[in-house]
């Protein structure tokens, strides 16, 4: 039996090596070839495109950046650091370039110097995000400018890096930024509506708004689905989670409560404010999600299924269920409200009617003053 095992113990550690290794070849060749694109890319012409630039292209990179500065020895260290750990790289010495290259090719990230001849950072990162908004900017800046970098993050810039810095802090940093672009994109929610018969955990990141098939929805945006038990539980839908964003609180109605369709059944709080949803059927308030309230970063994942705030013991179903949406007329009334929805924003939200291509994101009412906030909580939420 001992003899047994050590043998596992040995086959163990064994393949624990055997994978260290294989993983350190991988990287090793990895880098040669990063290392050799690096190469060939310095040696390749691209005059006819803009004077200046130099391009280190690899396979399946992290991201595509752009770098501009007007040092060529600061675009040589962009391209060596960044090129071996995993990221395509292009460099130009001017800002006029660098608008040319960003019309005809996709970046992921502009990196620019602030202090530049006939264009400097500050009309990069402004150009920039009016003609391609989805690229995110980063400043490269000295000491004496840091105050200036900070100022290009109102025109939309993502971040910014001090020079001179080393080769560790540029992945780190760059590192950062790339799971802060990650994260702001998957904030981002697309207009699509669907059906959806996935799992609670596919649900995770997709940004699209979703219902479950057999899911019925009120005009404001309370759910609700018939339990084997005849129960109907009921819960905040989709819109109202991605719309409201983060829920700090939850006001349970009473267990054994009476309530007509209509009536306010639960109240969801986020800060000081709060927002009163109605029944969607009448009954009796027969169960309450007692998990609920130390699980309200659940609803992030799905605000269906087991995120359910309440049942009810139904009184009048079969008139009141027909009153409800459920398939394709709760995907209308989806695509009605995020229309209405995107209008509102451009009206409360100042220089939000300038980018007409701005989307909706996660969380809009996180960042709405009282008047705004009362101006969707009203029009979504407590209308009827």
């Amino acid at each position: 039996m001992a003899l047994f095992v050590v043998a596992v113990i040995i086959f163990v550690i064994a393949d624990i090596a055997i994978r260290v290794i294989l993983k350190r070849v991988r990287e090793k060749h990895l880098r040669k070839e990063r290392a050799k694109a690096l190469q060939v890319s310095l040696q390749l012409d691209f005059s006819k495109e803009t004077k200046t630039l130099k391009r280190a292209e690899i396979e399946n990179p992290k991201a595509r950046i752009l770098c501009v500065d007007d040092e060529e020895v600061i675009l040589s260290s962009f391209r060596k650091i960044l090129v071996l750990d995993g990221y395509c790289v292009d460099t130009v010495e001017s800002g006029k370039e660098a608008l040319t290259l960003i019309r005809t090719h996709h970046y992921d990230f502009v990196f620019t110097d602030l202090k530049m001849p006939e264009m400097d950072g500050v009309e990069v990162t402004k150009a920039v995000k009016h003609l391609r908004p989805d690229i995110d900017v980063v400043i490269i800046t000295g000491f004496a400018t840091v105050q200036t970098a900070v100022d290009c993050m109102k025109f939309g810039a993502l971040d910014y890096v001090e020079k001179p810095f080393t080769e560790d802090e540029l992945l780190e940093f760059t590192q950062k930024c790339l799971i802060k672009r990650e994260e702001k994109i998957k904030k981002e929610l697309k207009p699509k509506v669907h059906i959806s018969h996935v799992t609670d955990a596919e649900f995770l990141g997709t940004g699209e708004f979703a219902i479950p098939g057999g899911v019925f929805i009120s005009e404001n945006h309370v759910w609700a689905s018939i339990n084997q038990d005849g129960l109907v539980s009921v819960g905040i839908d989709d819109f109202a989670q991605k719309i409201i964003g983060q829920i700090d609180g939850i006001e349970f109605p009473n267990k054994g409560m009476e309530i007509k369709k209509g009536q306010t059944l639960f109240s969801v709080k986020q800060g000081n404010r709060s927002i009163p949803f109605a029944a969607p059927v009448s009954g009796k308030v027969a169960k309450i999600n007692k998990e609920l309230p130390e699980d309200f970063d659940a609803f992030k994942i799905t605000p269906y299924e087991k995120h359910w705030i309440c049942a009810i013991d139904a009184d009048n179903l079969d008139s009141e269920l027909g009153e409800l949406k459920i398939g394709n007329t709760a995907v209308t009334l989806y695509e009605e409200d995020i229309e209405k929805c995107e209008k509102l924003l451009k009206k409360l939200v100042k220089d939000r009617e300038k980018d007409p291509r701005q989307r909706l994101s996660y969380g809009e009412m996180e960042k709405l003053d009282d008047f705004g906030w009362d101006t969707l909580k009203e029009e979504f939420f407590t209308r009827g």
